[in-house]
């Protein structure tokens, strides 16, 4: 079997005990941002599975929105990241 060498660690373990893996992040070319996938991303830059910059560059995101998803978490947990819970979530 084939591994691609890649920066970093292959595999992190989350605080509840569970694995990420590289395999478990977005494909690359991904354009439709759902909040798994969001999700996946901030957890994954957290845990030191990538690092942030290489989440921008091979996502495409920008600073600010990548700090956003973050923030959202970090305030209000990962259910803030989803489309339609804006309105509830939203700073005033």
């Amino acid at each position: 079997m084939y591994l691609k060498k890649v920066q970093g660690p292959r595999a992190v373990t989350l605080p509840d005990g569970s694995v990420m893996t590289r395999a478990d992040l977005p494909d690359p070319g991904t354009t439709r941002w759902v909040a798994s996938r969001k999700a996946a991303v901030v957890r994954g830059v957290a845990h030191g599975l990538i690092s942030q910059e290489e989440a921008l560059t091979c996502y495409g995101l920008s600073r600010d929105e990548f700090l956003e998803w973050v923030s959202a978490v970090a305030e209000f947990g990962e259910e803030a990241l989803k489309a339609t819970s804006v309105q509830k979530f939203r700073r005033t």
